[in-house]
């Protein structure tokens, strides 16, 4: 499917917010994350990258913005939990949702398999659905185009063993996956200030998300904190 697809011109060299909010967190709730992205879309957000099919549903009343969608399951015995599985994606293509997300590192997934040896049975069994690789690496990257994916996110950079340490937000990742790539490199990870989100836009990104800066009162009280405590 062509970068120029109509889904991904929304959201080109604009913003998306993720709102997203675990079981164990204090805004856990479809109702919240839906006044969250109306609140962003006031905010002037282009898209929203949301997590579950309920919080899906709830952000569709409330937005009508592109939705990068992903499944967070943990599986026992493998680190892969990004819309892990078939029946992760079956459910988020069900739903309707425009984008899906799914882990696209190396790592081996719940069922034994990798990410070149699934993939292309997604891609056979969902042609007009539009997908994003949350990758850690070039090299991951680079894979994930040539898989077939619609578009490639920096996502997991710093969050798999292999990068960990790394600092973020990843500007040297999104550099040369932006100068070798021919889809839309999204950046995503880390970015916690508008000076870094022009960087990555003076990079050539095509779009990028920002979550945590804007969606977790908890993480940024806590960013607070630590400036007078320490």
């Amino acid at each position: 499917m062509s970068a120029d697809h109509l889904v991904l011109k929304e959201i080109h060299k604009k913003l998306v917010v993720s709102c997203q909010a675990l079981p164990e967190e204090p805004l856990h709730s479809p109702f919240i994350m839906g006044r969250m992205a109306y609140a962003a879309y006031l905010g002037g957000a282009a898209g929203i990258r949301a997590n579950s099919v309920e919080d899906i549903k709830e952000i569709k009343k409330t937005v009508n913005l592109p939705i990068i969608g992903i499944i967070k399951q943990d599986y026992e015995g493998s680190d892969v939990f990004i819309t892990p599985t078939m029946k992760e994606v079956d459910a988020l293509c069900l739903e309707g949702v425009d984008i899906i997300a799914m882990d696209a590192t190396d790592r081996i997934r719940p069922d034994g398999t990798t990410i070149s040896e699934v993939f292309p049975r997604i891609r056979e069994k969902y042609k007009d659905q539009l997908f994003m690789a949350d990758c850690s690496t070039f090299e991951e990257g680079v894979q994930a185009e040539a898989l077939g994916f619609d578009c490639v996110g920096t996502t997991l950079s710093g969050y798999t063993e292999a990068t960990q340490g790394r600092v973020l937000p990843d500007f040297d990742l999104v550099g040369k996956l932006v100068k070798h790539l021919s889809v839309p490199v999204i950046s995503e990870g880390g970015i916690s200030t508008p000076e870094q989100l022009k960087k990555m836009y003076d990079l050539g990104v095509y779009s990028a998300v920002v979550g945590s800066a804007i969606t977790r009162p908890m993480e940024i009280t806590q960013r607070f904190m630590k400036a007078v405590t320490e």
